[in-house]
């Protein structure tokens, strides 16, 4: 078997831009002929992928998948909308999908799960494939997952190119202690809510505690500018508080199907009906491309408009 020499693989990735495992493969696999490995590598659609893996990436799809009691949804990057039409790729965003069910929210897992009739291949590796044929960086970024006992999951896509495949995607777990089938309408409501209204949590004691102290510190900051009384500065820094929590809080939100009721009332009135107990205990959002070179705020006043036409 011919020796493959260290300098001789880092050659190789120097020319083709491919890892260094695919390098030591392809060499192996070529009785160390650089030409004939680069063709090899070429073949397999390896050849430059990772050279694309320094390009900004903030188009792509998200992915929704729902298996019973639980859900996950995960977004995968490339550098062009053009690619969300590949069929390829929405292939490998649906694939990445499915393995977000057993990844529990870590995208490093996702990465490093296996496919299933893959060849044993991880997402990782599939994700160096893709890159490959489609000639763009592709970034497996974000997943987030819900799970329930007993109740229902309700999901919703906005912007969709094919089915659970899209631009928002969001999850909602409702926990009810008898038959959910009374709540199946308001919950996919509330998933919809979601998209719309960009909650950063369920409760007020679910928020990051350093968010809260931050946001306090900069009302309070900004009402003794005011050179109020300290009385009054409290009042008006619990008062602004409030009204931030209305706006980051799901069940404090105002519901965006009438305008006027809370989340947590809307959704108890439907329990009340459905003649079950039910409680809001899971919640995901995936916004594609989010803090990734672009603003997508105007997405979230899209799906509003969407649920008022």
């Amino acid at each position: 078997m011919t020796r493959i020499s260290a300098a001789l693989v880092k050659q190789l990735r120097e020319k083709t831009g491919s890892g260094m495992m695919d390098c030591k493969r392809a060499l192996a696999e070529t009785d160390g002929d650089l030409e004939a490995a680069q063709d090899w590598l070429r073949a397999k659609g390896i050849a430059g992928a990772e050279k694309k893996a320094g390009r900004a990436a903030a188009e792509g799809l998200v992915g929704l998948r729902v298996d019973g009691n639980r859900a996950a949804l995960v977004e995968v990057n490339a550098e062009t909308d053009f690619v969300a039409r590949n069929a390829e790729f929405q292939a490998f965003v649906r694939e990445v999908a499915e393995a977000g069910l057993d990844a529990g929210g870590d995208v490093e897992a996702l990465a490093a799960s296996r496919l299933a009739g893959g060849g044993g291949a991880t997402i990782a590796e599939r994700a160096i494939e893709v890159s490959a044929r489609t000639g763009e960086n592709i970034v497996v970024r974000r997943t987030e997952s819900v799970a329930i006992e007993r109740g229902l999951i309700g999901s919703y896509m906005h912007g969709s190119v094919v089915p659970g495949l899209g631009r928002i995607g969001t999850l909602v777990a409702v926990e009810t202690d008898g038959d959910p089938a009374g709540l199946e309408e308001c919950v996919k409501q509330l998933a919809m809510h979601v998209a719309a209204a960009r909650p950063q949590a369920i409760r007020r004691d679910d928020l990051d505690p350093a968010l809260i102290e931050r946001e306090r510190a900069v009302l309070l900051e900004q009402a003794r500018d005011s050179g109020r009384p300290d009385h009054i500065i409290e009042k008006m820094v619990d008062g602004r508080m409030r009204k931030f929590y209305g706006e980051v809080v799901l069940t404090e939100q105002v519901w965006v199907i009438d305008n006027k009721t809370k989340v947590s009332d809307a959704l108890a009135s439907a329990a009340k009906e459905a003649g079950v107990g039910a409680e809001l205990s899971g919640l995901a959002c995936l916004v594609l491309g989010e803090g990734v070179e672009r603003r997508v705020s105007n997405l979230a006043a899209e799906v509003a408009g969407t649920l008022k036409g």
